[in-house]
């Protein structure tokens, strides 16, 4: 009897471990803390606290008195009440309940009540390093002192007065790794009919590394930025025609980007919130390049245009926005109802794909 209980009791440890050593459901993988994340727009964060959140981790954006951004901990450690409730007071944050104060360190600066015999309270909120570049407020969740080793995904293209930009916010109820299947797979065009910007795609190579899966397609593309009238083609079906372009599509790590032709740029800039939800930024830039005449016009005339023009691709981009969440959303919660279904895929290039989410969730 002793010899059967012995053996039940180290079948079960046995079973313990193996299910202890099992790996993470891609659906269910964290991220890499050690990557800058575009959390905001600039635009967003004027006069008053935005609350933020990366990965279950809440977090308070402020602008001080000289509009340098900041980000701490989104808690005061008095009562733990949201800071992001609060206003700035010149350097500092004020916490709506009590009024305390705090520096961009995350240090306690300021107690109106505090009596003469006190002293500040010995208290400290995390901070996280910021930058603002490129419209955008990237936060670096990880170990601080690796933030200035890594690089910031560049959007030359914001900037630059031959590009045009859409941008349109994706808020979604699904685990990033969906967003990113879907962003990879060039198949699925035929969800989009109308708004559909490609077609007839055939995946050509695959160009893999530590940080980067890039993807080129044999494509075709319906809009062709050759003619001063070439952006109506945005808005009037009738003006587009098929015409072979490449397509590329790259992951790179945490954010996509896209290029179809020499005409049109897509970036994602991924946020993941938690197990079931992302938030992203899809910004969409059409070239000007092809108008040589309008790159010798004076500079205050090119920023006019460029401004005139900025969301001019809202209607296209926010409609492909809705249909991808819809059906992104509808993965998650049959991932939910039932993890163990198996999936079926014919894209290879989101074997790989998943393989970096993985190697890169495990090493942040």
């Amino acid at each position: 009897m002793q010899s059967n209980g012995i053996k039940s009791v180290t079948a079960t440890g046995q079973k313990t471990q193996q299910k202890t050593q099992q790996k993470t459901h891609i659906r269910e993988l964290g991220i890499n803390f050690d990557r800058w994340y575009a959390v905001a727009r600039s635009t967003e964060v004027q006069n008053q606290p935005l609350a933020v959140t990366i990965w279950k981790r809440a977090i308070v954006l402020f602008r001080d008195s000289a509009g340098t951004i900041n980000a701490l901990e989104d808690r005061c450690p008095h009562r733990q009440v949201k800071l992001s409730h609060g206003k700035i007071k010149g350097d500092l944050i004020e916490c709506a309940y009590h009024g305390w104060r705090f520096n961009p360190q995350g240090e306690c600066a300021e107690v109106d009540y505090l009596a003469e015999n006190q002293k500040l309270p010995n208290c400290q909120i995390q901070s996280y390093p910021v930058k603002e570049q490129n419209g955008f407020i990237w936060l670096f969740p990880g170990d601080a002192t690796k933030a200035e080793t890594i690089d910031l995904l560049d959007l030359f293209e914001w900037e630059h007065l031959n590009y045009i930009a859409t941008v349109s916010v994706i808020n979604c109820q699904a685990h990033y790794s969906f967003l990113i299947d879907n962003l990879m797979d060039m198949y699925h065009g035929h969800l989009h009919e109308d708004l559909q910007a490609w077609a007839n795609p055939v995946l050509d190579t695959l160009e893999i590394d530590e940080e980067r899966v890039t993807a080129r397609y044999q494509a075709q593309s319906y809009y062709k930025i050759d003619k001063i009238w070439s952006i109506s083609q945005l808005f009037f079906k009738s003006l587009r025609q098929l015409h072979p372009e490449p397509l590329e599509v790259s992951y790179i790590y945490p954010n996509w980007a896209s290029t179809l032709g020499n005409d049109f740029k897509i970036y994602c800039l991924v946020c993941p919130v938690s197990e079931t939800q992302t938030k992203a930024y899809l910004i969409h830039f059409t070239s000007l390049n092809a108008f040589w005449r309008l790159h010798k016009l004076p500079v205050w005339f090119r920023k006019f245009i460029k401004d005139s023009c900025f969301g001019a691709a809202q209607k296209l981009l926010d409609g492909l926005v809705r249909q991808d969440v819809l059906m992104i959303e509808e993965e998650q919660q049959a991932f939910l109802q039932n993890s163990e279904r198996k999936s079926y895929e014919l894209n290879r290039a989101l074997a790989s794909v998943q393989k970096l989410m993985r190697s890169q969730a495990e090493n942040g």
